[in-house]
């Protein structure tokens, strides 16, 4: 039985593990990223990863997701925020099977995780189907016929850029949106809060944190009414950490979304959470893998 290493690199950690052939997790570890030090440290740490496996066990395949925008033909990135210095164009694929002779594949972070749900998650069987990332911007994922939608230059649904009345949709509904309000109501710092926080205190009352996840959920309805106008999807499916607060959540985005789409759509479009969380990127990344391989 085949086992790959799945790899998932993300701003603040590198998360890997493995992953057989009956898609079981079989392992899962994590490791800072210290993203500060650029792209040439984190292709450094993904190779230690990779000969510390192969020196136990021999394995099927490397399997890459990461932040950023991935040419997942030739496997390498070619954007990058400056929070990764130095990231675009490092070329994961090319290094990896010259260094190992194992074949290896590489996706963006956020087209991983929406394929994880697709494949076995939350939109199992979905046609077509919208995967949105809520944290500290806000990324999207296109899927048809269980395929992520690329685009004519691999920058399809970066809907976080899509321009709503007061601003980009990442910077009125992403969960640093939702931080920087509330503290901004309490005249405070921002490092005072957290999701977490603001929805413990909105149960206990506080009326500036309620008011902040309103206009939140009011953004994201406008923000998720607008990509289903123009992609029309089956199902629309949410992940990131805040969204771990479905029961508060799921029936103010429901109410915000039927508010800004037509009865139509609204009644045939669904809206689900996400099934895989810390895991997403590693699983995604295992049948991005197996889908360029065949």
């Amino acid at each position: 039985m085949g086992k790959y290493i799945a790899i998932d690199i993300g701003g603040t950690n590198i998360k890997y593990g493995l992953i057989d052939d009956t898609d079981t997790l079989l392992e899962a570890h994590e490791i800072p990223t210290e993203a500060h030090k650029g792209g040439p440290e984190i292709l450094h740490k993904v190779k230690g990863i990779v000969a510390r496996y192969l020196e136990q066990i021999p394995v099927a395949g490397v399997c890459i997701s990461s932040a950023g925008m991935v040419d997942p033909d030739k496997g390498e990135i070619f954007y990058a925020g400056p929070q990764i210095p130095n990231y675009a164009g490092t070329q994961f694929k090319k290094v990896v099977e010259e260094t190992f002779a194992v074949p290896c594949e590489i996706e963006n972070d956020v087209n991983c995780a929406g394929l994880a749900e697709v494949m076995s998650g939350s939109g199992k069987g979905a046609n077509i189907a919208i995967c949105l990332t809520i944290g500290t911007g806000i990324g999207g994922c296109l899927l048809v016929d269980g395929q992520v939608f690329h685009g004519f230059s691999n920058s399809a649904c970066e809907v976080g850029y899509v321009y709503l009345s007061d601003g980009a949709f990442q910077d009125v509904a992403s969960t640093t949106a939702l931080v920087n309000y509330v503290a901004e109501l309490h005249d405070e710092e921002p490092t005072m809060w957290n999701g977490r926080r603001i929805f413990k205190e909105a149960t206990e009352g506080n009326a500036r944190c309620i008011q902040g996840i309103d206009r939140m959920v009011n953004y994201l309805g406008q923000g998720i009414a607008n990509i289903c106008y123009v992609v029309n999807p089956e199902v629309v499916i949410l992940g990131g950490g805040i969204m771990e607060q479905e029961a508060v959540l799921r029936p103010r985005i429901e109410a915000a979304m039927k508010a800004c789409l037509v009865p139509s759509i609204a009644k045939k479009t669904k809206l689900a959470f996400a099934y895989y969380q810390n895991t997403a990127g590693m699983f995604g990344a295992y049948y991005h893998f197996k889908n360029k391989q065949q």
